[in-house]
C-alpha cells in the first residue's frame, strides 16, 4: 500500500514516545555535564602509550620507537624520533625507545591503525573526549610525557581487551623464556661433549 512505510515509521515513534514514559531505561536524555554516559568498553578517541610502570614511566614504555604506527597513520599525525641508546624494558631486555613521541589530536581522525599495526601493543585507544582547549597548536599536540599511561589505566577502560593482551603477551614471554633455556641447555651440552684435544708432548 501507498505510504505504509510512513504510517509503519510513525506507529514505531508513538511506541517509543509512550514507552518512554513508563520504562525509565528508555530514558535517554541525560543532562550533561552533570550526568554522564558510561561508555562502552569499544569506545574509542584518541591513542595513548603504554607503559609497565607507573613509577617510572619513561622507563617501562612498550614502545620501541619501530615507527610502523608512524608509517601507516592516513593522515601522518604521529611523529616519533628513535633514541641513539637503549636500555632494559619490562622484560629486561635491552631495546630502542621513543626519544620523541608525538600526536597531533587535532589531526587525528581516530581509526585505531596505529593500534592494529603495532607488534608490541604498546599503543592503544583511549576513551577521553573531554579535551577543549583555548590553544589547538600547544594543547592538542601530546608529547611522550603526556601519552604514556600505565597499564592499570588500560585496565580501567578496557578490562577484556587489556586481561586478552597481558595474557598473550606473558605467554609469550613465557615461550621465550623457554627457548632461551633450551639453547642455554644445548650450547652447555654441545660444549660438554666436545672433545678435548690434548696437546702432544713437546719433544726434547
Amino acid at each position: 500500500m501507498l505510504g505504509s512505510g510512513i504510517i509503519n515509521g510513525l506507529i514505531v515513534t508513538a511506541k517509543n514516545f509512550a514507552g518512554s514514559y513508563h520504562d525509565p531505561e528508555r530514558m535517554v536524555t541525560v543532562e550533561y555535564p552533570e550526568q554522564k554516559t558510561v561508555l562502552p568498553e569499544n569506545y574509542r578517541n584518541f591513542p595513548f602509550l603504554i607503559t609497565e610502570n607507573a613509577t617510572d614511566p619513561m622507563g617501562t614504555l612498550r614502545c620501541v620507537a619501530c615507527q610502523i604506527c608512524e608509517k601507516e597513520c592516513p593522515p601522518q599525525c604521529i611523529i616519533i624520533e628513535k633514541s641513539k641508546d637503549k636500555k632494559p624494558d619490562a622484560t629486561g631486555k635491552l631495546q630502542l625507545y621513543p626519544a620523541i613521541f608525538g600526536i597531533d589530536t587535532s589531526v587525528c581522525m581516530s581509526c585505531q591503525i596505529c593500534v592494529e599495526v603495532c607488534p608490541f601493543d604498546a599503543i592503544k585507544m583511549d576513551k577521553v573526549f573531554e579535551i577543549a582547549t583555548t590553544d589547538r597548536f600547544q594543547d592538542l599536540f601530546l608529547d611522550r610525557e603526556r601519552l604514556a599511561k600505565p597499564n592499570s589505566y588500560y585496565h580501567e577502560i578496557h578490562p577484556v581487551e587489556a586481561a586478552e593482551v597481558d595474557g598473550r603477551l606473558l605467554a609469550e614471554r613465557k615461550a621465550a623464556e623457554e627457548k632461551a633455556k633450551v639453547a642455554a641447555a644445548a650450547k652447555a651440552a654441545a660444549a660438554a661433549a666436545k672433545p678435548v684435544v690434548t696437546p702432544p708432548p713437546a719433544t726434547p
